[in-house]
Order: C-alpha cells, then sequence, then structure tokens
C-alpha cells in the first residue's frame, strides 16, 4: 500500500492579524515554536512515517509560490494551487485526482491510501501522532472505511465539532477503530458541557485517513456534484502531475470553478455511512486564534502570555506579542486583565480574549477602507 499525506494550507488565518497577511497567513507563522512555522511542524511530524516525495499541499494561487520558496525538501510540483477557494470538500476532490494520476502507472486507487492533515493544530507527542496515523493506514488497508481521530474533551470548548463513536469495534495493534454514530457541528456552551458528562463525544480533528477508491466512492455517492467530477479532473491532469505550474494547472479551472464551496465534513463524512474513529492519545489543539496561544506558550505567574519585547505590569490573563525587532519597538501594558495586544512593524491589535473571534471583523473593514495595504 502506498502512503500519501495531503496538507489543506490555503486558509488566511484571518484571527491572527496583524501577524497574519495575505502572503503570510498562519501556518507560516511560527505560533507553536520559536524557530519553526505551523506547516514545517506538520511535515517534520509525519515526515519520518510519510517521506516528503509523497508528501502534497494544496493551498491558493497566492501562497504557492510562498510555500515553494519556504519549503525546498518538497518537490515543487507537489505543491498544487486551487484555482478558486471552494472550501474542503473540492480541495480533497482536487488532491485525490493529483495523486491517482500521478501514481496511475504503478498504483490503482485502491492501493494507495491517503492521510489528509492541517496546517494548523498544534500536536505535541509526535510519535503517539504517528503511530495512531500508522494503525490508520494499517486499518484501510483492509477495510473501506474513512477513518478519522477523535480527542477526548479537556473542557466544554464551542470552537470544535463533535463526534460521538460507539462504543466497540475493530482492534488494530493496540488502537481501536470504532464506528462513528454521528458528527455534531459546533455546540453552544450548555451543549458543550452535555457532550463533556456523557463520555461518548470527542472533539473533530479535521483529520482524515482512506484509500483512494474508499473516498472516491464517497465523494460519488454523498456529494455527486464534486465525485462524478474526479475522473474528468484526473483526465485533465494526465502528463502534468510533475509539471511545475505557476499557479493552478489551466486545464482544470472549467471543472473546479463550478464545484460548490462545501466542506468534507458536510458533504461527506455527516452523509456517509463507513465512517470509523481512532481516539488520539497525543496532545491536540486547533489554533484557531489568539487565545489558544495560552494552551501553547507556558504562562508566567500572573498568568501573563508574552512574546517578544514588552512589559507588563499589575496586568494578569493577558496575551501579549511585539512581532516588531527588539531595537524598533517596545510595548507597555499597565493594569490589564484578560486582554490581548499585538504590535507589529505597520499593525496594533488590541482587543478583550473573549472578542478575539471577532479579529478577523478587523481584516474585513481594513479591506473595504485601504483596499490590501494592510491585510
Amino acid at each position: 500500500m502506498l502512503k500519501t499525506v495531503l496538507i489543506m494550507a490555503g486558509g488566511s488565518g484571518e484571527r491572527f492579524w496583524p501577524l497574519s497577511r495575505r502572503t503570510k497567513p498562519k501556518q507560516l507563522l511560527k505560533l507553536t515554536a520559536p524557530d519553526k512555522t505551523m506547516l514545517e511542524q506538520a511535515i517534520e511530524r509525519i515526515a519520518p512515517l510519510v517521506p516528503h516525495e509523497h508528501i502534497f499541499i494544496v493551498t491558493s494561487e497566492l501562497l504557492q509560490p510562498v510555500m515553494r520558496s519556504a519549503l525546498p525538501e518538497l518537490p515543487a510540483e507537489n505543491i498544487i494551487a486551487e484555482p478558486a477557494k471552494r472550501n474542503t470538500a473540492p480541495c480533497i476532490a482536487l488532491a485525490v485526482a493529483f495523486i491517482a494520476e500521478r501514481y496511475s502507472a504503478t498504483h490503482t486507487p485502491d492501493q494507495i491510501a491517503m492521510a489528509v492533515l492541517t496546517a494548523d493544530s498544534h500536536i505535541a507527542n509526535a510519535e503517539v501522532f504517528r503511530t495512531a496515523v500508522a494503525t490508520a493506514f494499517d486499518h484501510v488497508e483492509h477495510a473501506p472505511d474513512l477513518v478519522t481521530f477523535g480527542l477526548k474533551p479537556t473542557r466544554p470548548a464551542t470552537g470544535f465539532g463533535y463526534i460521538k463513536a460507539v462504543s466497540s469495534g475493530v482492534q488494530t495493534g493496540a488502537i481501536a477503530v470504532r464506528p462513528v454514530a454521528s458528527f455534531h457541528e459546533k455546540p453552544n456552551e450548555e451543549t458543550a458541557k452535555a457532550f463533556v458528562a456523557d463520555g461518548h463525544y470527542y472533539w473533530n480533528s479535521g483529520m482524515f485517513i482512506w484509500r483512494l477508491d474508499t473516498v472516491m466512492r464517497g465523494l460519488t455517492e454523498c456529494l455527486p456534484e464534486v465525485g462524478v467530477k474526479v475522473d474528468t479532473l484526473r483526465a485533465q491532469l494526465h502528463g502534468q502531475t510533475h509539471v511545475v505550474f505557476r499557479g493552478a494547472a489551466p486545464s482544470i479551472d472549467a471543472v473546479f470553478n463550478h464545484f460548490p464551496d462545501i466542506s468534507i465534513d458536510y458533504g461527506l463524512m455527516e452523509r456517509a455511512d463507513n465512517v470509523a474513529m481512532i481516539t488520539a492519545e497525543f496532545d491536540w489543539d486547533d489554533i484557531g486564534s489568539y487565545d489558544a496561544l495560552e494552551r501553547s506558550f507556558g504562562a508566567d505567574e500572573q498568568h501573563n502570555v508574552c512574546i517578544g519585547d514588552a512589559v507588563l505590569l499589575d496586568s494578569k490573563n493577558c496575551i501579549v506579542i511585539n512581532d516588531a525587532s527588539i531595537n524598533t519597538m517596545s510595548v507597555g501594558v499597565i493594569g490589564m486583565e484578560d486582554i490581548v495586544v499585538v504590535a507589529t512593524a505597520d499593525g496594533i491589535l488590541v482587543c478583550p480574549k473573549s472578542r478575539v473571534q471577532d479579529v478577523k471583523k478587523v481584516v474585513g473593514v481594513l479591506k473595504e477602507t485601504h483596499g490590501e495595504r494592510f491585510i
């Protein structure tokens, strides 16, 4: 079984403005390690299991050259651009078509497994993570399942989707692979508390493993407006999967641009009857907004997270980031609680921690008033 990896990295990360910009989204920021971007960490985590030549990235046309420059260890043609932004189901369909065609001379779709990973998750315990991925690869080699990872919730988070799994399943080595009973969208706080208390609900990691033939069949049955076009994409990519395109392959524009804007969770995983879950034993967090950094970086005695040159006096529970060089600017925070302060060379953000989800609204206003100058 040939093992491949798709890393979806087309997001803009607007909730991390002013650190994130159009050509430097959160997956290219060093949010969870001082010396590596989140995308570099994602590749480094999986590379001992799947070599670089079998790792593929789907991103936007704008970010493709940036990522090729930042990731010289990956073949340039493996960093694929989408012609348009169409959410995760079309993104995955494009990658499935590309990978199936890339290896068509030596492997049929039932001989190729694909792990779909994200570039914006913080995962500790890399070896435990690889063990879980290897278990999923072993499982799908013999079973036509769509496998996902569920994480035991440690708090009633309202920013994650949830998975309900049945009590027992197939044992693959030391790890159980259990059928999924249902998926649930991001809940309100009361529902999230009920999920945690129930004990059978897990956070949806947004990572998946399957054989290509399994996901192709699933898309055709559950999301035919995308699934029936995978073979068309393959035909249009014939002979082009080793070509280093600047932007997307022109031959796929007409098909891809007519795809609906729909997530793989809603379009496939919530509709399919062959979804299975592995309980993840590795530490995981979705780095979706500034408050997530509290769980990635150590806080001081006043529970402040301070990154860069800053002075905090009589302040607690704050997140302060100074991205300017140490000789350019300093930041002072006095008598504050539960706030976020982020300073860069051309942007400053100040907001309550409770409003970090609204940072993307600032980006929207800036785009209307200043065009793309500050985004």
